[in-house]
């Protein structure tokens, strides 16, 4: 999820309970004035009820026009009874409306001159609380989306002009290669945060390039240091064999120190091939036809395990051209045949084709290789005599190229797809 929709996430779940609380709140205080208000109204009503009835004067009749109402109960002279004012909620029957409805009631006693006792009960209908509880519920959900979209606005338009310097940045980092120089660095905003960033991230650029120049000299000092003392090691040995009178056990013995110097050979090459790919040391592209490289490549590897009996059927078009380095479009396409050659079975097929966009390698297996580790370097599975870097140089290439390589298992046929995006 992104940083924006993170934050309008965050604060409208920070504002849900707040809002609720308010809500709540906010609907007691409603009741609370609305009683008060009731109450003056039932307090006045009833003042004037009692002074009328002691003044002996005729008293309001009922639906005058009010939506007060009152019973008068005369209860004599009985002492026990205490003069109060109680008010309390109720439900009364309207019979203009013929419904009942809710209503605030205040309850009194009072006395005249002569010591008797009169209970007053006011009467005034007023609001139903599931109405208001549900107007409140409706007006606060609009009030809640108001703000949340209110919020999302204007953080969009805060975000978007804060975050430039940030944006900036994450553009020219993702445009960024190794080996290409600190070049069209940000400027260094005026806010403190985004000028350390930036400041930091120009800091650990230099320190990479410096370690990526140190690096880039290291292999190439190590390929010809390397190489030279190998390279006199299998002469020295190849001198022995030709010019000194060994014996059957000496000579098997060199022979075996001859191999073993070749496969370290290969392997130094093979490693400083990958250290110069991941290097980005191969900059130069052009367009390369594929589907021609492998016809070629396809014909050569067919020759050199023609005794196996392997048919090797390339369907593809006569072009199918991509963009990049022509030695290692080679390495690519001849590491993928001879990993397809080596875990065939003798007797099997290899087929090479496309399916849409999609470049496919497939030869026939017994069972499926390791995918999680398949492209790690070093891996083998089975004695094929390999050094286990191919499918690692496969790999490197196509992260390179930001090509997809994906591998499965079906039905006996081991399937290479890589997605070149054409």
């Amino acid at each position: 999820m992104k940083l924006l929709n993170t934050i309008l996430v965050r604060l409208a779940v920070a504002l849900l309970p707040i809002l609720a609380l308010w809500s709540v709140v906010f609907y007691f205080a409603m009741v609370e004035e609305i009683n008060d208000e009731a109450d003056d109204s039932l307090e006045g009503y009833a003042e004037l009820i009692m002074r009328r009835t002691l003044a002996g004067k005729e008293l309001p009749a009922v639906g005058d026009g009010t939506n007060n109402s009152y019973v008068l109960e005369f209860l004599g002279h009985d002492k026990s009874v205490v003069p109060s004012m109680q008010y309390s909620d109720s439900l009364v029957y309207i019979h203009e409306k013929r419904e009942t409805e809710p209503a605030r009631v205040l309850t009194t006693c009072f006395s005249d001159a002569d010591g008797a006792m009169y209970r007053l009960q006011v009467v005034m209908p007023t609001f139903e609380r599931e109405d208001l509880l549900s107007s409140v519920f409706w007006h606060i959900l609009v009030l809640f989306l108001a703000i949340v979209l209110t919020i999302f606005l204007a953080t969009i338009f805060v975000f978007h002009r804060s975050m430039r310097p940030l944006y900036r940045l994450l553009g020219w980092l993702e445009q960024y290669t190794p080996g290409k120089g600190v070049s069209n660095f940000p400027a260094s905003p005026s806010v403190v945060e985004f000028r350390n960033l930036i400041d930091s991230a120009r800091a650990t650029i230099t320190r990479a390039e410096s370690y990526f120049e140190q690096q880039k000299q290291f292999i190439g000092n190590a390929s010809h240091e390397l190489q030279t003392p190998l390279a006199v090691l299998g002469n020295r040995i190849e001198w022995l064999l030709d010019n000194t009178a060994l014996t059957n056990e000496q000579a098997a013995e060199l022979n075996k120190m001859q191999q073993a110097l070749r496969r370290l050979v290969r392997l130094n090459r093979t490693l400083l091939l990958l250290a110069k790919i991941d290097n980005g040391q191969f900059p130069e592209v052009a367009d390369v036809n594929i589907a021609e490289l492998i016809r070629e490549e396809a014909e050569t590897y067919s020759e050199i395990y023609a005794g196996r009996g392997i048919e090797c059927v390339v369907d593809l078009p006569q072009r199918l051209v991509f963009r990049m380095n022509e030695e290692l479009a080679t390495i690519f396409v001849t590491n993928l045949l001879k990993n397809a050659f080596l875990h065939s079975p003798g007797g099997g097929k290899i087929s090479v084709y496309t399916t849409g966009s999609t470049l496919i390698f497939a030869n026939s297996g017994s069972e499926a290789l390791d995918s999680t580790r398949l492209f790690h370097r070093f891996y083998k599975q089975g004695k094929t005599g390999n050094t286990g870097l191919g499918l690692a140089l496969v790999g490197s290439i196509a992260r390179s190229y930001k090509m997809k390589v994906e591998y499965s298992f079906n039905e006996g046929r081991h399937l290479f797809k890589i997605g070149f995006g054409i």
